[in-house]
């Protein structure tokens, strides 16, 4: 069986949503096996520690089985063990915690009438600048 290439395998365990998003952070110097920066052509064995860096924080993992096409996340997650220092794990969930960011939350529609008076009163009790 072939192995396959380190960004197909890092999209198919759902590390990167896509290949294309893989292949960058590779090319970016995000990915990292043994500290040292890899290519995205690099074949995949078992074993192999690498160390990721994702828009939800920083992970390591060890390959423990091979993957050529995307699955669904249950059966994704059996492919590899993620060994993250737990340091590492403490700092993504600090990173990853919400907060009140002023922007509306995805898909929750129009604001009403109400949210709408309240923006733009907001935007209007902004004072103004005055040259002097």
């Amino acid at each position: 069986m072939e192995r396959p290439r380190l960004d197909k395998y890092l999209w198919a365990i759902r590390l990167f949503k896509t290949r294309t998003q893989a292949t960058e952070a590779i090319d970016s110097g995000k990915v990292k096996m043994n500290s040292a920066a890899v290519k995205p052509s690099r074949t995949v064995s078992v074993g192999d520690r690498y160390q990721v860096r994702t828009p939800e924080g920083r992970k390591t993992i060890e390959v423990t089985a091979l993957l050529h096409n995307r699955v669904a996340y249950p059966e994704a997650i059996k492919h590899y063990i993620d060994i993250t220092p737990e340091e590492d794990k403490v700092l993504n969930a600090a990173t990853t915690s919400s907060f009140y960011t002023g922007k509306r939350l995805s898909k929750t529609g129009r604001p009403t009438k109400k949210q709408r008076r309240d923006l733009d009163d907001l935007m209007n009790d902004v004072p103004e600048s005055t040259d002097v």
